[in-house]
This record gives structure tokens, sequence and C-alpha cells, in this order.
């Protein structure tokens, strides 16, 4: 029993060894196998991390040359400019004068005896406005009367000699020749009378201006004289201004580019600084039908109702124009005009993005936007705000225009 129960123990013990042994074979093999795996994976990882290093720097790479190529490009805005015929609005300044307006001069000697109307009277045609003493010209219509009286008797006198020297001539009593100088001194009197009553008529005249009279009606603007003021026949200062201003003229002087388009009849507005918000209709009655040589202007009247006074003659007036359109030529903003030495010039996108410059004639100048005669089609995208150094053939990159950045309708 007990011999065999050693040799169970010797048994298992050897069985332990055998199975110690074979596993102490395979443990190399394990950590060789678990080795080339570990490499493996840290070849795959380092070739992972390689392929997206060198993806990464490609992408980069295109990625700046794609900006670069975007910023080498001239990036520019257009518009397409349009046919336009539609009425625009001309807005020049004015003058206001009265319809009538005069100033009064006194056409007698003498001294000022009373005046009856100051500044902002109003007075009716024939209205005495100042009274002038005038005791010379008194004096001298005194004499011409008794001239005429004395005149009047010399001429009856010769008559009645003439009478009867030709009454005595018929029975030969006198000569022929004492009857002829008669005859002939009948006649110096009788036009020594005509002198007499001209000269009369005359200083009636001149006595009759010692009543200073309102030539229409209107108000007196100017009063330029006082009490036992020497007066001067048209001499001096004038005594009044009277202006009729229930009518009042407005002058415009009209620049050559639009004298054509105003005419006789054409309507108008006035807006005056002291009055804003409100508009007062006017009419072109006439124009001076021909220009300015120094300004190369034509001047134009207006005539403006003014019965109730509220406009006054001398002010400064804005005139608005509305002028028909007259032909419908294309109209570019004025910041897409180069200014070249040789002509004026607009920068054109072609089909393939790159610039053309074309020759243009311009003409009327509406401020922010200029009229182009020659050089330009409809539909061509016009460059707004080019460079200075543009030249044709540069590629550019359009980017739209903002609407509100489009040109504001023709107004000057």
């Amino acid at each position: 029993m007990a011999g065999a129960t050693r040799l169970r123990a010797v048994e298992f013990k050897e069985r332990r060894l055998s199975i110690s042994s074979t596993e102490d074979s395979k443990t190399p093999d394990r950590r060789d196998r678990r080795r080339r795996l570990y490499g493996l994976a840290a070849l795959g990882i380092i070739l992972c991390l390689a392929a997206w290093g060198i993806v990464s720097r490609l992408s980069a790479r295109e990625a700046l040359g794609a900006t670069s190529a975007r910023l080498a490009t001239l990036t520019v805005r257009t518009i397409k400019p349009k046919a336009d015929s539609t009425a625009e609005q001309l807005v020049l300044p004015g003058s206001v004068r009265a319809y009538n307006e005069a100033q009064i001069f006194a056409r007698t000697n003498g001294y000022l005896k009373r005046w009856y109307t100051d500044i902002g009277t109003r007075v009716n045609e024939g209205q005495v406005m100042a009274e002038i003493d005038t005791p010379e010209v008194d004096q001298q219509l005194r004499q011409a009367r008794a001239d005429l009286s004395m005149a009047q008797a010399n001429l009856k006198l010769a008559q009645i000699t003439d009478e009867r020297w030709q009454a005595l001539l018929v029975t030969n009593s006198v000569s022929r020749q004492s009857a002829d100088a008669a005859a002939g001194d009948a006649s110096a009197k009788r036009a020594a009378l005509g002198s007499a009553e001209a000269n009369l008529a005359r200083l009636q005249n001149i006595e009759s201006f010692k009543h200073v009279l309102a030539p229409f009606e209107g108000v007196v603007t100017h009063r330029n004289t006082d009490l036992g003021a020497l007066i001067n026949a048209g001499q001096g200062v004038a005594l009044f201004t009277v202006a009729d201003t229930s009518r009042l003229r407005v002058y415009v002087l009209v620049p050559q580019l639009h004298a054509a388009g105003v005419t006789p009849g054409l309507a108008a507005d006035l807006s005056f600084p002291d009055r804003p918000g409100k508009i007062y209709p006017a009419q072109v009655v006439r124009t001076a039908s021909a220009l300015d040589p120094g300004s190369r202007t034509l001047q134009v009247e207006l005539l403006v109702e003014n019965h109730n006074g509220e406009l006054f003659p001398g002010a400064y007036v804005q005139v608005h124009f509305n002028l028909a359109g007259a032909i419908a030529n294309l109209r570019v903003p004025a910041n897409a005009v180069l200014f070249r030495s040789s002509s004026l010039q607009v920068a054109i996108v072609g089909a393939d993005h790159r610039v053309i410059l074309e020759n243009i004639t311009t003409g009327r100048d509406f401020g922010s936007s200029l009229e182009v005669l020659t050089g330009l089609e409809p539909g061509e995208d016009v460059i707004v705000d080019p460079p200075d150094s543009l030249v044709t053939g540069t590629p550019v990159r359009v980017t739209p225009l903002e609407p509100a950045a489009q040109p504001p309708a023709a107004a000057r």
C-alpha cells in the first residue's frame, strides 16, 4: 500500500515535470509571434501617419495654389448700362424780379415840399407820391404867359396892318413892296405867337412835374428823399422806386446742353429756401434765343403769379425743369469712366473674363452719371471703379454689384 502510494507520487511528479518542460518549450514561439504582431501594427500606424501627412500636404499645396491664383486675379464689380429716354429733372438757380419796376426821378428843379408815400405803400397808377416846390419854374411860367399875351397883341396889330395895306394895294395907293412887307411882318408875328405858345406849353409841362406820380400800380420799395431836399431834374438818385409785384419774373441761365429743351410754354416748379416744402408753379414765357458767348448759357424768363404778395422780388429761387427725354442714349456711372490722355475710356469684361478698354464719346453730364454717345453697346459688362493701371487683356474676376450701388436717376 505504501509502495503503491509512493509509485503514484513518482508518476505525478514525472508527469508534472513533463508538462513543465513542454510549456517551457512553447514560450519562445509565443513571444516571437507577439513581437511580430506588435511590429506589424507599429509599421501600419507609421504607414498611415505617413500617408496622412502626404495627403494633407498635397491638399494644402493645392489650396495654397488656388488661393494664390484667386488673389492674383483682380476682382471687379460690373454694371450693364441701359438706354434711358425718361424725362430728366434740371435744377438751376434763378433770380426773382418784379414784373414792372421803375425808379422815379424828378423832372423839374426845386425843393421837396412834401411826400405822401413811404416804403411798402401800395400805389395806383397816377397817384401823387410827392410834391416839389418850384418857385423858379413858376416865375418862368408867369413870364411865358406874359410873352404869349404880347405875341397875341403883336400878331393882331400886324394882321390889321396887313389887311389895310392889301386894300390900299388894290387902288395902287401903296407900292407892292410896302404891301409885301406888311404881309411878312404879319407872318413873323404869327410865328412868334406859335413860339410863345410852345414855350408856355413846355413850362406848363415842367410845372406839372412838381407832382411826382406813380407810373403804374404797385408798391413803393425805396424812398430816397425827404422834406426840404434839393431836387435837380434828371440828376442825383431816384426819389422813389415802384415795383409791380402782382406777377414776378424769374430769370435763369440754362447751360448749352439743355438749352434746346427749354422753350416757351414749358412748365417749371419754383422752390424758395425761406419757404421749405412749398412749390410754386411757373411757366417759361420767353428765351433770349441766343447763347451768351462768355458763359455758353441761354437766358430764360419765367412768369409766376403773386397776387397775394407772398413772394418778394430779389429773392433767390431754385427752378426745377422737367425736360422730356430726347434720344435714348446709354448712361454709365461717373466712376466707371477712365480719364486717359488720349480720350475717355471704359473697361469692359469680355467673354473670357479679360478686360477690354473702349474709347467713348460722352454727351451730357448728369453729375452722378454720364451720357455715352458712341463706343458702348447695351448689355456689356462695364467695370465700376476701375484702377488706373488697368490695361487690355488683364484677367479679372467679377462680383455682382449691390442694388444700392446702381447709378441713380439723372438729376442736376
